[in-house]
């Protein structure tokens, strides 16, 4: 069970407090190295480090004045401070200090988000391994196709994620950079060694070229790989809602004791949590195109791009990490029905294993043509046979499609009884599971 319900903290990273602390978080970094570099004595130095602090009532107050977020929280901060305040954002600009910081959350908000996607993967690995031979039926185009096991299933979802965490990781490098060139990154006013020694310092690699900010390709990178993952996401919730449908109820969302499903109809058992994880993804992927909107920007700069990233920073972080939580505690708690899987599968009376009949007639001389031919007049009998509510299993055990197959004059030329019967077998299809589960969980 997961223990962690992380939306608080994932938020308490991009509240104001938050933001102001990484802004903090630069400008003492700025300051310690230019004290390196020796613009800035030692005493001067230490005095900034130990007073430097910001009260985000006065900075709201000031900034009233100033229309100006990073002059008002400069001006708090200096407050604190006596002459040494002047070295305070020395040689920098506000995105110097901004873009900077924002890397620091960003990165430390993809690691919370890999921790959450670690812990899904771990709630699916359980259950794919508590599944790999629980028999079902495989479907395309919502129509039944040929037996697999649940167990594959849940494989395919591992799988997948493992792509959106190698994206994420890589975001998590992309993202990793920071700048301290100046207004329009040309570094006339800093040395190419502040930038490094401030990025060292805070964790960060210096980018290798910017302008007045950092190039927004890495912040389209970040949003588009949670898109990603929360697509597959979405993928995983429309399969547990198709699981829950009455008419297939393969597997449910846990239900607690006093729960209720509808206020109307006392009977209901709803997937809310698997369609709640549908809409919270919806919104996750619906950042993307905004953030890519902002790689294109007027010459050096302009702010375009910054009130869009107040609201999609924030909001894909602390809607991802609500999301992957909820996502993780369902797919641990998920009611699952072997015997309505078994019971779905025998639905079509014996018609997934209309290719394994296919298959043989080959080996015995039978063209490919001839052989589909005489499978599928036999398949769209039964078919016809099940509009007509005949059952698909006999008293006998004996499906609608073997004892039609077993009447066929042409198909007895090729295939004996037994060998007809050995068709219906359904260990042929978890014969490689083994072998499948080996290359995915390694």
């Amino acid at each position: 069970m997961v223990e962690r319900y992380s939306r608080n903290e994932m938020a308490s990273k991009w509240d104001l407090k938050a933001k102001y602390n990484a802004w903090l978080k630069v400008e003492l970094a700025a300051v310690k190295a230019w004290n390196k570099l020796g613009l800035i004595s030692k005493e001067d130095c230490n005095k900034i480090l130990k007073n430097a602090k910001f009260d985000i009532a006065r900075i709201d107050e000031i900034e009233k004045t100033t229309k100006h977020d990073v002059i008002a929280f400069l001006t708090s901060v200096s407050e604190n401070l006596g002459e040494e305040s002047r070295f305070l954002h020395y040689g920098m600009t506000s995105s110097d200090c901004i873009d900077t910081a924002v890397a620091l959350q960003v990165k430390e908000s993809l690691e919370l988000i890999l921790q959450d996607l670690q812990n899904l993967l771990e709630a699916i690995k359980k259950r794919a391994l508590e599944h790999k031979f629980t028999l079902m039926v495989g479907r395309s185009h919502g129509i039944h196709g040929e037996p697999i096991t649940f167990g594959l299933v849940l494989a395919i979802w591992y799988d997948e994620l493992l792509h959106a965490k190698e994206l994420l990781e890589h975001a998590k490098e992309v993202i990793s950079y920071g700048k301290i060139s100046g207004a329009m990154g040309n570094f006339a006013h800093t040395p190419l060694e502040l930038e490094e020694e401030i990025c060292k310092d805070l964790g960060l690699k210096a980018a290798p070229i910017s302008n007045q900010i950092i190039q927004r390709d890495r912040y389209a990178q970040v949003i588009s790989a949670l898109g990603v993952m929360a697509a597959s996401c979405e993928k995983i919730a429309v399969f547990i809602r198709h699981f829950q449908r009455t008419e297939v109820y393969e597997a449910e969302e846990y239900f607690s004791a006093g729960q209720k499903g509808s206020s109307a109809m006392p009977h209901k058992r709803n997937p809310v949590l698997s369609e709640n994880i549908t809409g919270l993804c919806r919104m996750i992927r619906s950042f993307v195109t905004p953030a890519l909107e902002n790689v294109a920007l007027w010459h050096e700069r302009d702010i375009s791009h910054s009130s869009v990233e107040r609201f999609i920073l924030p909001d894909s972080f602390v809607t991802s990490d609500f999301m992957l939580v909820r996502l993780t505690n369902l797919i641990e708690k998920l009611l699952v029905y072997p015997e309505n899987m078994i019971k779905n599968l025998n639905l079509t009376g014996g018609l997934v294993f209309s290719q394994r009949v296919l298959l043989e007639l080959p080996l015995k001389g039978i063209s490919r043509e001839d052989a589909y031919k005489i499978v599928q007049r036999n398949a769209m009998k039964v078919w016809q046979d099940l509009g007509e509510g005949k059952k698909a299993i006999n008293e006998q055990g004996e499906s609608l499609f073997l004892l039609a197959l077993l009447n066929d004059e042409d198909l007895k030329k090729n295939l004996g009884e037994e060998d007809i019967r050995a068709c219906f077998d359904y260990a042929y299809y978890t014969k490689n599971i083994d072998a499948i589960f080996e290359r995915v969980f390694k």
